[in-house]
């Protein structure tokens, strides 16, 4: 992040806040984490982040729809380059027919481009959380490097 001059931003739900511990975990991240945003409800995915509140009530909170607006939000209302949002159901409860337990949706906003990902991760909700964690990192990872 420091070669490229690029400061991230963070738009986390089910995860709590727990990507932008980990980056801030990281020695000098100071110089490229630029915020995190913790938008565990529909109404601060709407007032923090700018989620359009019709994308919220068509496709639920948990979708491609809904971080691909969080992550755009993050990037518009930060000094960051490259923002990454997530939003899932990490259990025990909450899950559904379409959407389990598990489901978790990410994003990656970076020069008017955003990816998307859905992912299925098994356990409990520590678990859950971790899986996502380690995803969002890891694509993150990916961009910076070019590979994706």
């Amino acid at each position: 992040m420091r070669e490229k001059a690029w400061k991230l931003a963070t738009a986390e739900s089910c995860t709590g806040g727990y990507i932008a511990q980990m980056i801030t975990a990281i020695p000098d991240s100071s110089h490229w984490f630029e915020r995190g945003f913790v938008t565990y409800s529909n109404a601060a995915k709407i007032e923090m982040l700018g989620v359009s509140a019709n994308t919220l009530e068509e496709y639920g909170a948990v979708s491609v729809e809904t971080v691909k607006e969080m992550a755009e939000g993050a990037l518009k209302h930060s000094y960051a380059q490259i923002s990454v949002s997530v939003s899932g159901i990490a259990g025990p409860g909450g899950g559904y027919a379409g959407k389990p337990v598990g489901t978790v949706c990410f994003a990656l906003a970076y020069a008017d481009q955003v990816k998307t990902y859905r992912q299925h991760f098994s356990g409990d909700r520590q678990s859950v959380r971790e899986a996502s964690v380690e995803f969002a990192l890891s694509q993150l990872y990916l961009l910076i490097e070019g590979c994706l």
